[in-house]
């Protein structure tokens, strides 16, 4: 199975710039690679951080963007949105419970995409009903793909584990019991990184707009690589992903 992973793309009000470059401009650029290269694939996950700052022109725009894409996508929230203006226009979004969690099963495996979004923090949270949630999604699969906005552990770049998921233990606990995911799919640092994080494979990505610095010791700093989003192919527990940067103008 294919499975295309895109994060953080930060939309503005469109006609607006954020650090020099048309968020909305660079969305177009990956849809139409997308659709060019991997319009077979089984799922788009955009996993989180769609407005840079949950305004409702960009989640007006994402929407009208996303008819355009080819294959059937599901949405994640990130820090940066707003569940309320993320609601108004895609109501479907969100579960009945409120949060922005689903599953999907396919022949290969389980997807699982968890709601790590703590309103007013940085950093992600995942307890309470949100973990409750999880645990049953969890059980009953062979083969699981989480997909978590926040990366769970820390990547080596100070700045950013400050702001991962801050109760990471408790998910540890529970992917431990379960033993059934294969991978964990994160956002959130706009960094390329590959890892393991208790015994589990790991993999982060980079923005659509724009990323953050290799910086092993001091702030945080925004770079300019080019954009990239993941083509994942899974099978059971067999998984590959290959970061494939797109042409943007």
């Amino acid at each position: 199975m294919k499975i295309i992973q895109v994060s953080d793309l930060h939309l503005v009000p469109p006609g607006e710039r954020l650090f020099g470059s048309d968020p909305l401009a660079r969305l177009e650029d990956c849809i139409t690679d997308i659709n060019t290269h991997h319009a077979d694939a089984g799922l788009v996950v955009f996993s989180g951080d769609l407005a840079n700052d949950g305004q409702r022109e960009a989640y007006a725009a994402l929407a009208e963007r996303l008819d355009a894409l080819e294959p059937p996508y599901r949405l994640m929230l990130g820090n940066h949105d707003d569940r309320a203006a993320f609601a108004g226009f895609f109501p479907q979004g969100l579960a009945a419970d409120g949060f922005a969690h689903s599953l999907a099963d396919f022949p290969a495996g389980r997807i699982v995409l968890a709601d790590t979004l703590e309103p007013g923090r940085v950093e992600g949270r995942l307890y309470g009903a949100r973990l409750s949630w999880l645990d049953a999604a969890l059980t009953g699969a062979e083969h699981v793909l989480l997909f978590l906005h926040h990366p769970p552990g820390p990547i080596g770049v100070p700045s950013l584990d400050d702001t991962r998921l801050a109760d990471g233990e408790r998910l540890r606990t529970l992917l431990r019991r379960h033993g059934n995911v294969r991978h964990i799919f994160a956002g959130h640092v706009h960094r390329l990184a590959t890892g393991s994080w208790g015994g589990i494979p790991f993999s982060t990505l980079r923005g659509t707009n724009h990323q953050s610095a290799l910086n092993l010791e001091g702030p945080h700093r925004v770079s300019f690589e080019p954009p990239a989003y993941a083509v994942i192919l899974a099978e059971g527990a067999d998984v590959v992903v290959h970061p494939h940067e797109f042409p943007h103008r």
